[in-house]
């Protein structure tokens, strides 16, 4: 489905889609959530929600934010189609490591035809989830997001499987990337220190015990078999 609406636009809706991924069933993505999310004032961020209500994008919901309508789903899943396939054909094909694939697809996400997705996704043999682990929208636009939890979250003896991480910060990425440590890999948490401090996991059939920071842990998204 295409839809004619400006780069900035599909940036709003790709990043409303991340926050409603966070927020309880059916709430709304604030104002200030959405300015922070994408490194902007409240007011840019205000005046960009009033257009995105004129297109239809968003519904806003009195004192509590905005919601994507059919229409703004429709764009950011597209947008994230986009976005994962580059990033999963930059890393299969091309060999970009992949704490630069995020940074790359963000300026090519924009310019993909229609015609040209489809031929990365055959080629890569339409793959469901990019280098980091997050789903990639099907070409219908139909997305499954599995429930996952922090790995900070976790206590000592739990085990499961790390299967995704946030791409925001390539300097995570090159520190679990240096240890080996990718989506998919089975783990086990062996130590924890209190007040968010680190967490201490040993990863598939490693011996090894890698202390993951706080923050790291958190951006690390695992499914849990206790």
């Amino acid at each position: 489905m295409t839809l004619e609406v400006s780069s900035a636009v599909q940036d709003y809706a790709k990043a409303i889609y991340s926050l409603e991924q966070r927020c309880a069933d059916g709430a709304a993505v604030t104002t200030n959530a959405l300015a922070e999310r994408m490194g902007v004032s409240a007011a840019s961020a205000s005046s960009m929600v009033k257009k995105l209500d004129g297109l239809g994008i968003v519904e806003h919901v009195p004192y509590r934010g905005v919601v994507l309508t059919e229409r703004g789903m429709n764009v950011a899943l597209e947008v994230l189609r986009h976005h994962r396939l580059l990033e999963r054909f930059l890393a299969e094909e091309l060999n970009v490591p992949w704490d630069r694939v995020h940074d790359e697809a963000e300026v090519l996400e924009h310019v993909l035809s229609e015609e040209l997705e489809e031929l990365i996704a055959a080629k890569l043999g339409h793959p469901t989830i990019d280098p980091h682990g997050d789903p990639i929208p099907t070409a219908d636009l139909k997305i499954v997001e599995f429930p996952t939890v922090g790995m900070d979250a976790l206590d000592i003896g739990d085990s499961g499987r790390f299967v995704r991480v946030s791409d925001s910060d390539p300097e995570m990425l090159r520190y679990l990337g240096a240890r080996g440590i990718t989506p998919g890999d089975l783990f086990e948490i062996v130590d924890k220190q209190p007040f968010g401090g680190p967490v201490f996991a040993r990863f598939g059939d490693s011996p090894d015990v890698h202390p993951l920071g706080g923050l790291l842990a958190a951006a690390m998204r695992v499914e849990v078999g206790r």
